[in-house]
């Protein structure tokens, strides 16, 4: 069970594509906070899972405008753990501006996961990723960057790539793997407005992305590039897309600052979506009409050769890019028919190649953990 706290509405920059209402929505109380903490408790007990493991998500707006209650929020959660059997987990999605040294190695803190938002290179984060001056923030970020690597070499960064910054797409993956991530999560800008021109050029970008993927495979670097990984992944378990579908509101809840009751971070603020509150619960026949509501799919959706393994599944993404959980964009479309088989390309030559760390990534379940193992003790040697 996942829950995210929308702990403001407020934000110190001024992304173009922002699509989380930032500005507005007021501030959580820890009030707030502790109800919802016991809610999804109670839903996680609901749910036949108790005892186990709750991740708690810090979000926004920027949710580092509110440390202090992140801190309170851990305190009470260290509490309600406390000789229980329960655990929590923490996750924290960031501009990365106001990340520090206290915040990334304090005992308070320094158990939190923390994802940090940068677009790749300076003239790709720039175009959108803006101050309240409308002045770009690349350069504000890039020293962060590296210090959030130092304390934390395992932190995701997550880059959106839009029409206009396409042509900067592959440069961007290597420029941000040369910094240092190997966590690249990459995704399309949906609602914007691509055209056939852009989607060449998206093209022509991902093939750049296989040669450069293929060549540190082959080289034993390990790396996640979100785009690839989840296709090649499809491609070895057949329908692990459809299994791997978010399930709105099923096994995570968003709370909006006002104690509101959302199935996903993409609906927070919208009423049509509201399923309960804090205080009075959720509204199960609502929660789950949603639920159907968004297993429904488009009739050429059904019909198509690669449903199996497309993201149309989604109905978060669906709403963003075209307002409505079940309507797929064509944007998706043509980017899912487009990823397929320069994915699939890549794979097979990989495959041919006996890459021991491509079979190792791809066909061995145990992988991330023996490969945390084996970076452990690597690092154990080089710090004797």
């Amino acid at each position: 069970m996942h829950l995210t706290l929308h702990l403001t509405g407020s934000c110190n920059f001024r992304c173009r594509y922002c699509y989380s209402g930032a500005h507005t929505g007021g501030d959580m109380s820890l009030e707030t906070a502790k109800a919802a903490i016991a809610l999804a408790l109670q839903d996680q007990h609901r749910q036949q899972a108790p005892g186990g493991s709750l991740g708690v998500i810090f979000f926004g707006g920027e949710p580092l405008l509110r440390r202090e209650l992140i801190v309170q929020i851990m305190a009470h959660t260290r509490e309600l753990a406390a000789g229980k059997g329960q655990h929590f987990h923490y996750k924290i999605t960031t501009n990365g501006s106001l990340l520090n040294e206290a915040f990334l190695t304090s005992a308070e803190t320094r158990d939190i996961f923390v994802a940090m938002s940068l677009d790749g290179v300076q003239p790709a984060h720039d175009a959108h990723r803006l101050n309240p001056a409308s002045t770009g923030t690349f350069a504000q970020l890039k020293p962060k960057a590296a210090l959030l690597l130092r304390h934390k070499p395992y932190a995701p960064v997550m880059a959106v790539v839009n029409p206009d910054t396409v042509r900067h797409y592959a440069e961007s993956v290597r420029f941000l793997f040369e910094c240092g991530f190997r966590y690249l999560i990459f995704s399309l800008n949906y609602a914007a407005p691509w055209n056939e021109r852009d989607m060449a050029q998206l093209q022509a970008q991902y093939e750049k992305i296989a040669g450069w993927y293929e060549a540190e495979t082959l080289k034993e670097s390990k790396f996640y590039f979100s785009p690839f990984e989840v296709k090649i992944g499809s491609h070895v378990r057949p329908g692990s897309c459809a299994k791997e579908r978010c399930e709105l509101g099923q096994k995570q809840i968003s709370i909006a600052p006002d104690g509101g009751i959302y199935p996903c971070v993409q609906f927070v603020g919208d009423p049509a979506y509201c399923i309960g509150d804090v205080r009075n619960g959720i509204d199960e026949a609502l929660r789950q009409k949603i639920f159907e509501e968004s297993n429904r799919e488009e009739k050429t959706c059904i019909g198509c050769a690669i449903r199996n393994r497309c993201n149309h599944f989604c109905g978060c993404l669906n709403r963003q890019s075209t307002g409505d959980i079940n309507r797929v964009s064509p944007v998706l479309c043509a980017h899912e028919r487009m990823l397929m088989p320069i994915a699939d390309r890549l794979g097979e030559r990989l495959f041919k190649n006996r890459s021991a760390l491509f079979v190792q990534k791809h066909y061995n379940d145990y992988f991330p953990l023996l490969s945390l193992a084996e970076d452990s003790a690597t690092g154990q040697k080089q710090r004797r």
